[in-house]
């Protein structure tokens, strides 16, 4: 054990997460926020494109995917080869609708055997007060669920899809977290969150890592970025890092990515990736 205690990563095994981990200090989750909002303040969104693997994008989340304080707790649940598949924003701005619906990660990522942990990385607290992930405990045990796309507005998922069961909402947990805490959650584990009816945003970075012997079932190729040990298994092209924030040779490298990552996540449906 590098970071999580033996009842911790025991937990996450019987019920598909565990909340909170220490990641990084408060400080240090001020700095990405406002590393993130001087972007934005430049007239920038991170939406679009840009909302997807951003730290092909972005020096500071390259570094970010890599930090020990995260890998070392990831590595106690997945082993000490891992690769980054994919990141994304959560960022519910305050009194706005949008939330998250019930939903497994795995329904149309492709990835095969499903031993991939989320890393829920947050740069200001996250509360029942500003729409907080909410999950239902021991539902990583289930195999994939029915899923159904609904491409609502509001909704911050790439389809709009939502589980195609009942969920038991008496039985569902809140991961409160302070800014610079984390969760980790199994892949399979049903989750969702509210709006965030405060008048503060709440902002979430998600990264998806997996051990290396993970494969990509659903498209004919695929990319990650190896953040800690050796890839002996070779399932993915190995990703580059940013030279420069935003720089011509970052955005060229990161739209022939997601173009292939789209094309897994959107298959079926005709459309293109949405904000």
């Amino acid at each position: 054990m590098k970071s999580m205690s033996e009842a911790a990563v025991r937990q996450y095994r019987e019920l598909g997460y565990y909340a909170p981990v220490p990641a990084l200090t408060r400080a240090e989750a001020e700095a990405l926020r406002h590393r993130l909002e001087a972007f934005e303040a430049d007239g920038n969104g991170m939406s679009g494109a840009v909302r997807h693997k951003p730290h092909l994008l972005f020096t500071w989340l390259n570094d970010l995917i890599r930090h020990s304080g995260i890998l070392d707790a990831v590595q106690d649940i997945i082993g000490p080869d891992i690769l980054c598949w994919g990141t994304s924003f959560f960022i519910k701005e305050g009194r706005n609708p949008s939330y998250v619906s019930w939903h497994q990660d795995s329904t149309y990522w492709g990835l095969e055997p499903p031993d991939i942990v989320t890393a829920w990385v947050a740069f200001t607290d996250s509360t029942a007060a500003n729409g907080a992930m909410r999950v239902i405990p021991g539902t990583h045990k289930l195999d994939q669920v029915p899923h159904h796309d609904t491409f609502a507005v509001d909704n911050l998922l790439s389809r709009g899809q939502e589980i195609m069961v009942d969920v038991d909402e008496r039985k569902a947990v809140m991961l409160e977290l302070a800014a610079g805490e984390m969760s980790l959650h199994h892949v399979r584990l049903i989750h969702g969150s509210d709006p965030n009816p405060s008048d503060d945003r709440r902002i979430g970075f998600a990264i998806r890592y997996i051990p290396t012997y993970v494969r990509q079932a659903a498209g004919s190729h695929d990319s990650a970025t190896l953040v800690r040990g050796e890839d002996r298994h070779h399932n993915f092209e190995h990703e580059q890092r940013p030279d420069a924030d935003m720089s011509e040779a970052a955005l060229a490298y990161h739209a022939a990515v997601t173009g292939t990552h789209a094309a897994i996540l959107m298959r079926g449906t005709g459309r293109a990736m949405r904000a």
